[in-house]
């Protein structure tokens, strides 16, 4: 069930379970080029209702996934189900329940902001209004300006604006924030907690691990094809999660020491007494962009555990 409108919430909702379908499954999906598999055996599911943030280096297989998901794209094997359907094979009906952005900007330049959203709003068998529409993305003071003289973080909101000009049950955003500004970026944050809590399903693509830190109820890391972690923001990276760094000045330097048990580290720092100093003493763990760069390799130390001096042990 939709809102009537898309204002948006600042209110970030937990996803709640249900017995419907996942609004996305997929089964050993594979697509090859010149014999080469860019995606090699993914299995995903999306579940009704939440954000799914699709994570992973450039050339690890997200765009390629995204648009077979689409129906843009055709695949070599594996089982592919988008609310309930083959997008191989999905009839006018089934693409009228879903909204696309992709990475390419496919706006028009000779209409207005207001014109491109009338025109296009008449395909649709229940628009959104235009007005809720270019609030909700932010050009109110671009509405009257035409397409090709918009900056390309106003385009891209144009495009995203199109996307859900038909109240899509699902939304895909192929890194949808690219060229916004910071301020910008927040805005569209608040427009896709609005739809989710309008029981919109979002899947999107993103390199800006605050944004999928911030949105995504679960984060996929896809890397050489294949789903290599899936799971809550705050979950992700399983055992690295437990790992804590304990870092502090001594002589002249930082050492430091990665560990599973932080509070034994700082016993026996302060076995020395109340008096002992640490400065600048921290214990850390893991943000989601440690795990990310662990997980697809680019990790300076893998994971590996530390000696005081800070050397890989």
């Amino acid at each position: 069930m939709h809102k009537d409108s898309l204002l948006p919430t600042t209110r970030k909702l937990a996803a709640v379970p249900g017995r419907e379908p996942p609004a996305v499954r997929v089964r050993g999906l594979v697509k090859r080029y010149a014999g080469r598999a860019v995606v090699d055996g993914l299995d995903l599911d999306v579940r009704r209702g939440e954000v799914f943030a699709l994570l992973g280096p450039n050339g690890a297989g997200k765009t390629t996934t995204v648009e077979i998901l689409e129906g843009l794209r055709s695949r070599d094997g594996g089982d592919v189900r988008v609310l309930g359907e083959d997008p191989a094979t999905g009839a006018r009906g089934w693409r009228d329940r879903i909204g696309v952005v992709g990475q390419a900007t496919g706006v028009g330049d000779a209409l207005t902001v207001r014109e491109t959203l009338d025109h296009f709003g008449v395909y649709h068998a229940l628009a959104e209004d235009t007005d809720a529409l270019i609030a909700a993305v932010g050009l109110q003071e671009a509405a009257g300006t035409r397409a090709a003289r918009l900056s390309g973080g106003q385009r891209r909101r144009l495009e995203v604006a199109l996307s859900m000009q038909g109240r899509p049950e699902l939304l895909f955003l192929d890194e949808p924030t690219t060229g916004m500004d910071p301020v910008a970026r927040r805005q569209f944050w608040a427009v896709l907690e609005g739809l989710r809590a309008g029981g919109t399903t979002i899947l999107l693509t993103t390199h800006y691990l605050d944004e999928a830190a911030h949105l995504a109820d679960r984060v996929g890391v896809i890397d050489a094809g294949r789903l290599v972690d899936v799971g809550p923001p705050e979950e992700m990276g399983g055992e690295l999660r437990l790992r804590s760094t304990v870092r502090w000045r001594e002589d002249g330097g930082f050492r430091t020491v990665v560990t599973t048990e932080p509070a034994a580290v700082l016993r026996d720092l302060l076995a020395g007494g109340p008096r002992v100093d640490l400065p600048d003493l921290t214990v850390t763990r893991p943000g989601l962009e440690e795990v990310y760069l662990h997980l697809v390799g680019a990790s300076p130390v893998s994971g590996a555990e530390l000696t005081a001096d800070g050397g890989p042990r």
